[in-house]
C-alpha cells in the first residue's frame, strides 16, 4: 500500500490522529499503535492513534513514507503520504 492519508480536526492538533480506513494494512496499523473504531452513524471503521500528527508523521517517515501534499478541508487537516 504505497499511499496513505492521515488527518485530524484543527481543534485536535494534539491528537487523536486518523491514520487509516477499514481496508488499511493491519501490520502498518499495528506498528503505529492504531485502534480500529466506528463512529455512531457511520457504516465504516477508521483507525486512530492518540498521537499528534507530528508524531505520526515522524513514525511514517522512519518507515519510508514521504509527504506528497497537505491541505485543510473545512476544520480538518489532511496529509497524503507515499512510500516508494
Amino acid at each position: 500500500m504505497p499511499y496513505l492519508l492521515i488527518s485530524t480536526q484543527i481543534r485536535l492538533e494534539a491528537g487523536p490522529t486518523m491514520v487509516g480506513d477499514e481496508h488499511s494494512d493491519p501490520h502498518l496499523m499495528s506498528i503505529l499503535g492504531a485502534i480500529k473504531r466506528s463512529t455512531l452513524g457511520n457504516n465504516f471503521c477508521e483507525y486512530y492513534v492518540n498521537d499528534a500528527p507530528r508524531v505520526v508523521l515522524d513514525k511514517l517517515e522512519s518507515l519510508g513514507y514521504r509527504v506528497v501534499s497537505m491541505t485543510g478541508v473545512g476544520q480538518t487537516l489532511v496529509w497524503c503520504l507515499h512510500r516508494e
